[in-house]
């Protein structure tokens, strides 16, 4: 189903959507972490890139198990890209924490309400979600372009 369009194979043309959009919900997780009042202007976008990014995961993961079927077996980088749909998870599910406690607290006007170190906590695990996603999505990314371009080209003309 997710292997050729137009004769041009799915997966890369996937693939640089979640390589473009799951860093940026990184660097907005982490944006919106660390500055607790643009969780509500800006959380929303933040949360909808994660979540776009998340979703396009199983077709980048299904395209590739086809192109691999016509290319052959890209060795460390399908178990990288398998694996890191349970990094984007997390930093969604803590993004979209984030922006629905601020907005709880915007709307009561006050803080979750009788914990007010929950925001905290849950700032600080999607600091730390945040980074092992952009470890991750850069590992699948080099072993992919390993595996790709790998003795193919040189640093010498």
């Amino acid at each position: 189903m997710f292997d050729l369009v137009n004769g041009l194979p799915v997966h890369p043309l996937v693939v640089h959507a979640v390589v473009v959009l799951l860093p940026l919900a990184v660097l907005g997780t982490i944006a919106i972490a660390v500055v607790p009042r643009w969780r509500t202007t800006y959380g929303p976008v933040v949360v909808g890139v994660a979540l776009v990014a998340t979703a396009l995961m199983p077709v980048a993961t299904s395209s590739g198990e086809e192109l691999e079927h016509r290319v052959g077996d890209p060795g460390e980088h399908a178990q990288l890209g398998d694996q890191l749909i349970w990094f984007a998870i997390p930093l969604l599910v803590l993004s979209g924490l984030l922006v629905w406690l601020a907005h709880r607290a915007a709307r009561s006007g006050a803080s979750a309400k009788g914990r007010p170190w929950l925001p905290t906590v849950v700032a600080g695990l999607a600091v730390v979600a945040g980074l092992a996603a952009g470890v991750q999505v850069y590992r699948v990314g080099d072993s992919g372009a390993r595996a790709a371009w790998g003795g193919q080209v040189s640093s010498s003309p």
